[in-house]
């Protein structure tokens, strides 16, 4: 691939408990992207989002981007957007004030990056900084603005979403990354990540709830007015789930985890009670017959505690009434039937799940909740492709100037 070609090639990297799956795009000139590669390895060193052994991890992610890159035909794979979750990773909503210095009082970049850089500074010096995410500034007294560049006034105050992680967990993500031959470009959110991929402009606007339901977390980010109010990671994905269901069977992971998947239900009333599975049980029992509403009674309580706990996020942030639009649910477990049904049973909000949108190339193949954060990470990356300010990585160092980067990058995001 020629060296201008290969300058327009994204890569998404989702490092997660169950699976990696890395995703190659090529930017188009709309500034979104065409699919041209897919890789996928089985994950078996992570535990709930947090590497817990580094060279199975990076094994694992050498075999899925090298697969991606096979099938891309992309010879040298640039940095990567890799995502990033797991309990350490930690969202608050904050602010800072600064006044605006220039005789005309008009607000200037450079005052934009002065308020920003007084959020940059409440930080905890053990945290890595991942995001800061715009929600509005105020100017004096003028609030809900959200490109104040240009504007007079005496005083500006930044309204933001924070985004932060344990250094030492994120350089784990990026020395697996490292082991397996390749470098990171940025970390990314992944829930962030994938609300790029699923969520459209007016769920954002008028409030929604994404639910992204991995294999060891459940990542939950909440927009209202364009902005990010609330971020969460619950330590209860699908592979507890498979756990529940190899114990109640007393069936082997695989077997447990090819049951969910083939004959699951999350909602168990709508599943009829004459259909039956066979199982195959632990060891050298012989196989058993098992009623389908029985799975589907195992799967349920579980699904429900889920989103119970989204529930408790949603009181605890404030959020609860302000999402108009109502919920989207996506990762692998949102493939389980019924899992519409559960959402709204005790969310009682209107709900969907979510599918990669706004791609070409490879649509049929990415066109699953499964590939929604890989997805999405490489629509990021498209993002700072077309703004010209790839290459900006935030180094788990920190640093000003790297901090500025981070800005610049925030620049092109949000005005």
């Amino acid at each position: 691939m020629a060296k201008d070609e290969n300058e327009k090639i994204v890569v998404g990297l989702d490092i997660g408990t169950t699976k990696i799956c890395c995703v190659i795009g090529e930017v188009n000139d709309s500034g979104g992207i065409n699919i041209i590669g897919i890789g996928n390895s089985v994950s078996r060193g992570l535990k709930r989002g947090i590497v817990v052994d580094i060279e199975p991890t990076a094994e694992a992610i050498k075999k899925a981007v090298e697969e991606a890159a096979r099938m891309a035909g992309v010879e040298e794979i640039g940095p990567v957007f890799a995502g990033i979750a797991g309990s350490h990773v930690k969202g608050i909503n904050t602010e800072a004030l600064v006044a605006i210095t220039g005789k005309s009082r008009e607000v200037t970049t450079g005052d934009v990056e002065r308020v920003i850089e007084a959020v940059k500074n409440q930080s905890v010096p053990e945290r890595e900084l991942i995001h800061i995410i715009s929600q509005e500034f105020v100017l004096d007294e003028q609030d809900e603005i959200r490109a104040p560049v240009g504007m007079r006034g005496q005083r500006l105050r930044a309204k933001v979403h924070v985004v932060t992680a344990s250094k030492a967990r994120t350089r784990d993500i990026e020395t697996s990354i490292e082991k397996a031959g390749y470098s990171v470009d940025e970390i990314v959110l992944q829930p962030y990540a994938s609300s790029e991929s699923v969520l459209t402009y007016d769920e954002k606007e008028l409030g929604v709830c994404l639910i992204d339901i991995g294999g060891g977390t459940t990542d939950v980010i909440v927009f209202t007015d364009g902005g990010v109010r609330h971020t969460a990671v619950i330590s209860i994905g699908g592979m507890q789930v498979t756990n529940d269901l190899a114990i109640a069977l007393k069936a082997p992971i695989e077997t447990a985890e090819d049951i969910k998947k083939t004959f699951g239900s999350a909602f168990a009333s709508t599943v009829n009670e004459m259909e039956e599975v066979r199982v195959k049980l632990i060891g050298d029992r012989p196989d058993r017959i098992v009623p389908k509403r029985i799975i589907a009674e195992i799967i349920q309580p579980r699904m429900e505690e889920i989103f119970e706990l989204v529930s408790q996020e949603l009181k605890m942030s404030g959020t609860e009434g302000k999402i108009a639009s109502g919920v989207v649910v996506t990762g692998g477990a949102a493939l389980i039937p019924g899992i519409e049904e559960v959402v709204e049973k005790v969310l009682k909000l209107p709900v969907r799940v979510g599918y990669p949108q706004g791609i070409g190339g490879l649509v049929e193949t990415a066109n699953s909740p499964i590939y929604s954060t890989a997805v999405g990470l490489a629509l990021y990356g498209a993002k700072a492709k077309s703004s010209g300010k790839s290459g900006l990585r935030l180094s788990t160092q920190g640093g000003l100037d790297n901090f500025f980067s981070k800005v610049k990058r925030w620049f092109v995001e949000f005005f």
